[in-house]
C-alpha cells in the first residue's frame, strides 16, 4: 500500500512523549465534568430540562416539557442517554449526563489514532492525531456537555473509518488462476450496517444529517474504485440508497413510537428542520452579503473549528497546492493520490459543500468531519510549514495570560483556595513554557503547539474549578431554607432554559423563572425584588455592580446564602482592552438566595 508518509516517528516529539501528552488529554477533558462553567453549547440547560421532565414522567415517550416550543426539538435517542446515565432522575447530575459524551469523544480520539496508525505503521503518529483531535476547540466545546456534538459524529463516521480500514486492509496475493485482485469493496450487508451506524446518528440530531452522510459515503465509495463504469456506479449508489433507508426507517421510528407523532411532525420537521431552510432576508442576501451566516463564513468553518490550531488548518492550504502543482505535468491529481488521502478529501469537501446550502450555516454542523481533518493534519505533520505553528503560539500566550489573570482574581476574592490557585498558575506557567519553548527551537514548534493547547483547556479547567466547590455552591443550611418542599423560587433566567441549572444547585423546589436583565433595557432593581420577594417563598438575586456588598433589599430581608458564580452572557461593550485585566468588574459576581423578613 503506498504511504503518504514514512514510518518514522512524528517529527516535533518522541512516541512516548506523544502518548504522555495523549494522556494528560484525556484527564484534562476528565476535570470539572460536573462543572456548570465548562464551555458548552448555550441549549444544554433546555435539553436537561426536556431529559428531567421526561425522566419524572416514567415513560421513554413523549417528551416533556414546560418551555413553550422546546419540545420535540431532538430526536429521543439524546434523551434516552440522560435517562439511563441519570438513572431516571435518582442519580441526577451534569457529571452523569455528561459522561457518555465523554466516552464518545475518547472513542473518536481512539478511531483516529487507530486510522492513522495504520496508514503509517507509527505509534507516535497515531497519538499525535488523536492529540490534534483533541486539541480542536470544537471537539472541547461539544465533546463533554450532555447537549453534544460527539454521538452522532461517532455514529456517523464509523462509515467512513470503515472504507479507510478496508482501503488499507493487506489484500492477499493473487490466486493461481488469476492475477486480479480481490473486490475491496464493501458488500450489502456491510452497508446494511452502515444504514444502522448512519441512523443511530440520525436519531441523535436530524433525519437532514443523511444527505451530508449518504453524500460522503458515495462520492468516498467511488472515489476508491480503481476504475468507473455504469456497473460499478449503479451497484455503489444502490447500496449507498439501501444505507440512506435505513437509516431513516430507524429515525423514522420515532413517529411509530411517539403517542403524538402530529407534534413531532410540526416541532421537529417544520419548525425545527425545514425552517432552517428559509430566510426571512431573502436567501442570496443571507448567503453572499458577508458576516455570520454567509457561504463566504461557511468556507471558513474548519479553521473556526480548530479553535488556537487555525493557522494549522491555513497551512494546509500551501501543502495542498504544492501537490497540485507536482501533479500538473503528470497524472491528474485524484488518481495519484492514495485511497485513504481521497476518503479524508471527499469526507471533508463533501460535509462543507452540504452545509453551504442551508440557510442557516453553523461552522458545528461541520463537527463530524473534524476527525477526518486530525487524521489530515497528523498525515502532514512535517510538511506543514513551521510558520503556521508559530502564528499559533501567540494566541495561545493570550489566552494563558487572561485565564492565569481569572486565577489570580480567583485566589484574592476569596473563591479559590491556595492549592487551587496554585494549580491555575502552574498549568498557565507550564503553557507558557510550551509557548517560549516552541518560539526558540524549530524542532519543538510543532509539538509545543499542540501542548500549549492542551495547556490553555488545562487552564481553563483549573481556573473555574473553585466554581464546583464551595465557593460556588449554597451552604446546606441554604437548601434547607424555604420551609416547605416544592417551595417556589424566583431564578434568574437570561437565555432559553438557563433557570434549569437551578436544579442541580437547590433541587427540591419549584423555580420560577424571571429576565435578569441582559436583554432587558435596564437591570432589576429594589422594587422588581420587593414584588419578587411578595410572590414567591425565595429569591435567587444577581449582584448588580462589582461595589455591591448586599442586595437592596436588606435588611428588609433574610439572607439565606450566598454564592459566587460567573457572568456567562455580557451586553456589548460591556468587556474593553481597559478592563480586560479586571475580570473582577465583568466576570464574577455574587449570587443570594433570600427569603421574605417574615
Amino acid at each position: 500500500m503506498k504511504r503518504l508518509l514514512p514510518t518514522s516517528e512524528p517529527a516535533g516529539g518522541s512516541t512516548w512523549g506523544w502518548a504522555l501528552l495523549l494522556a494528560l488529554a484525556v484527564a484534562i477533558y476528565s476535570l470539572g465534568l460536573g462543572n456548570p462553567y465548562i464551555p458548552t453549547n448555550g441549549d444544554e440547560m433546555v435539553y436537561a430540562h426536556i431529559a428531567r421532565l421526561t425522566a419524572a414522567s416514567g415513560h421513554w415517550l413523549p417528551l416533556v416539557s414546560e418551555l413553550d416550543n422546546m419540545r420535540n426539538t431532538k430526536p429521543p435517542l439524546l434523551f434516552w442517554q440522560a435517562l439511563l446515565a441519570g438513572d431516571w432522575g435518582r442519580h441526577w447530575s451534569l457529571a452523569a449526563l455528561r459522561t457518555p459524551s465523554l466516552v464518545y469523544t475518547g472513542l473518536l480520539a481512539a478511531m483516529v489514532a487507530a486510522t492513522v496508525q495504520r496508514i503509517t505503521g507509527s505509534a507516535g503518529r497515531a497519538a499525535l492525531a488523536a492529540c490534534v483531535y483533541l486539541a480542536f476547540f470544537s471537539t472541547f466545546r461539544y465533546g463533554r456537555p450532555f447537549l453534544t456534538s460527539a454521538p452522532e459524529t461517532f455514529w456517523l463516521s464509523l462509515p467512513m473509518f470503515w472504507l479507510l480500514w478496508q482501503v488499507l486492509r493487506p489484500l492477499p496475493p493473487a490466486t493461481a488462476t488469476t492475477t486480479a485482485k480481490p473486490d475491496a469493496s464493501p458488500g450489502w450487508w456491510a452497508h446494511a450496517a452502515f444504514g444502522l451506524a448512519i441512523g443511530l446518528g440520525l436519531a441523535y440530531k436530524s433525519f437532514a444529517l443523511v444527505a451530508p452522510a449518504a453524500a460522503a459515503l458515495w462520492f468516498a465509495r467511488l472515489a476508491t474504485e480503481p476504475q468507473l463504469n455504469a456497473r460499478v456506479l449503479r451497484r455503489a449508489t444502490l447500496q449507498v440508497a439501501l444505507s440512506a433507508s435505513l437509516a431513516l426507517a430507524i429515525f423514522g421510528l420515532w413517529f411509530v413510537l411517539d403517542p403524538d407523532p402530529a407534534a413531532v411532525w410540526q416541532e421537529f420537521v417544520l419548525a425545527e428542520n425545514a425552517g432552517k431552510m428559509a430566510s426571512t432576508e431573502g436567501y442570496w442576501q443571507v448567503a453572499l452579503r458577508g458576516g455570520d451566516g454567509s457561504m463566504l463564513a461557511q468556507l471558513l468553518s474548519y479553521v473556526q473549528n480548530a479553535g488556537l490550531l487555525a493557522f494549522v488548518v491555513l497551512g494546509l492550504l500551501p501543502v495542498a497546492l504544492k501537490r497540485w502543482r507536482a501533479c500538473l505535468g503528470g497524472q491528474k491529481l485524484a488518481l495519484s493520490l492514495p485511497p485513504h488521502t481521497r476518503i479524508l478529501l471527499v469526507w471533508l469537501a463533501v460535509w462543507l459543500l452540504v452545509f453551504m446550502l442551508p440557510s442557516q450555516r453553523s461552522a458545528r454542523y461541520l463537527i463530524p468531519a473534524m476527525p477526518a481533518l486530525a487524521c489530515v493534519i497528523a498525515l502532514g505533520w512535517q510538511h506543514i510549514g513551521r510558520i503556521w505553528f508559530v502564528l499559533c503560539l501567540p494566541l495561545c500566550a493570550l489566552m494563558l495570560l487572561v485565564l492565569g489573570r481569572i486565577g489570580w482574581v480567583a485566589h484574592d476574592l476569596g473563591i479559590a483556595s491556595t492549592s487551587e490557585w496554585l494549580a491555575a498558575m502552574a498549568a498557565a506557567l507550564t503553557g507558557l513554557l510550551l509557548v517560549l519553548s516552541g518560539l526558540w527551537r524549530a524542532s519543538w514548534s510543532r509539538g509545543c503547539t499542540v501542548a500549549a493547547c492542551l495547556a490553555v483547556y488545562a487552564c481553563l479547567g483549573l481556573s473555574t474549578a473553585p466554581l464546583n466547590g464551595p465557593a460556588g455552591r449554597y451552604p446546606a443550611d441554604a437548601l434547607a431554607a424555604p420551609a416547605k418542599p416544592g417551595a417556589r423560587v424566583a431564578v434568574p433566567n437570561n437565555f432559553n432554559g438557563q433557570f434549569e441549572r437551578f436544579e442541580f444547585m437547590l433541587p427540591g423546589n419549584r423555580f420560577v423563572p424571571y429576565d435578569s436583565g441582559i436583554r432587558a433595557s435596564a437591570t432589576p432593581d429594589a422594587a422588581t425584588l420587593a414584588d419578587l420577594l411578595a410572590r414567591h417563598d425565595a429569591v435567587v438575586w444577581l449582584q448588580g455592580t462589582p461595589t455591591e456588598s448586599a442586595p437592596p433589599c436588606a435588611p428588609g430581608c433574610r439572607l439565606l446564602g450566598t454564592r459566587w458564580e460567573l457572568k456567562g452572557r455580557h451586553r456589548s461593550g460591556e468587556i474593553t482592552l481597559t478592563n480586560l485585566w479586571y475580570p473582577q468588574q465583568w466576570l464574577f459576581r455574587r449570587e443570594w438566595l433570600i427569603g421574605p423578613a417574615s
